[in-house]
């Protein structure tokens, strides 16, 4: 996995909020937890560690596929077409499928076919 930079300010913790060893702030996963419904009133100290830990693993796999599209487009800049290209050829990501299908996905240039075989591919090779 690759470690934060030196100026990301997470080494030093001047980011605000409670980072610690996490990538996101738990403060802010924990508020947004008990924004989820009337019926939360209280959350365990360990809820938010879990639930960043799932949000991270969720991004890096959100972003590896994405970032395979990019490759088989031949570009090294990810872009929004890209996420949407793997939302719509990953089964997983279908309850995301609202939010990336848009008029303007539908002139993208990958088919979601194409993509969910390079997908398949380079992911058996991992």
């Amino acid at each position: 996995m690759r470690q934060p930079g030196a100026y990301s300010g997470m080494l030093t913790g001047r980011l605000s909020g409670k980072m610690g060893p996490h990538s996101l702030p738990l403060a802010r996963i924990k508020k947004i937890m008990k924004k989820s419904g009337e019926e939360v009133k209280m959350i365990s100290g360990e809820a938010p560690i879990a639930m960043s830990k799932a949000c991270e693993l969720f991004i890096e796999e959100l972003t590896r596929r994405s970032w395979m599209v990019t490759m088989q487009s031949k570009r090294r800049t990810l872009n929004k077409e890209d996420v949407a290209s793997a939302v719509m050829a990953t089964d997983l990501f279908d309850f995301l499928v609202s939010l990336v299908s848009s008029p303007d996905h539908s002139s993208s240039h990958h088919s979601p076919a194409t993509t969910m075989e390079v997908q398949e591919e380079t992911l058996s090779h991992t």
